[in-house]
């Protein structure tokens, strides 16, 4: 795989996670340098991580995976969307939306990158990969969208307040439908 199939790889995997940040910048009353940074390698991380452990198990579970990626993909979609949507109409009570913590990013994290595992097993098929090389430019490629993500999410999060997070909920859920239906072959 040469170097402009490796770049559009990358872009193509990191923008789910790209849009996952920018609903995570919709939450946030201020987007900071930690908090891009957090986004970014939550997401670059799993990008990173995924194709290779993807490529590492090769064609062993090739046909377990593309049979459940899409529905937990889509269901850790919608829980979060809901969930999004939800805390818009709950009072202030000092729950940041904007949480990044362990139990918010992971799950996005993963729901993000499990399309990227399944990459990684067909990237194993593959006999021109570099894989030490796509794992990189996959993970810093989500990484730098990510964080930008943040940013943007919460430029425009600043001034719609809660229309920005329902907004950001419904994205995350249409989000997972989308996947949904491209794997089941309903849209292209």
């Amino acid at each position: 795989m040469g170097l402009v199939e490796t770049i559009l790889l990358a872009v193509g995997l990191s923008m789910d996670a790209c849009a996952v940040s920018i609903c995570k910048g919709l939450a946030m009353k201020r987007a900071d340098l930690r908090g891009m940074l957090t986004c970014g390698l939550w997401f670059g991380g799993f990008q990173m991580m995924m194709p290779l452990i993807g490529f590492l198990l090769g064609g062993i579970f090739a046909e377990s995976i593309e049979v459940i990626d899409h529905y937990v993909a889509f269901s850790l979609l919608v829980l979060i969307g809901v969930n999004m949507i939800r805390e818009a109409y709950e009072e202030e009570d000092g729950d940041d939306s904007g949480d990044l913590g362990f139990r918010t990013m992971f799950p996005m994290a993963v729901a993000t990158s499990i399309d990227a595992l399944a990459v990684g097993v067909s990237l194993a098929m593959s006999r021109n990969c570099h894989i030490v090389f796509t794992v990189c430019v996959i993970g810093l490629t989500t990484f730098g969208f990510s964080a930008a993500g943040v940013k943007v999410g919460s430029v425009f999060g600043s001034r719609w307040e809660r229309r920005a997070q329902i907004s950001g909920g419904v994205i995350l859920i249409l989000l997972g439908f989308r996947i949904l239906l491209e794997h089941l072959g309903v849209i292209g």
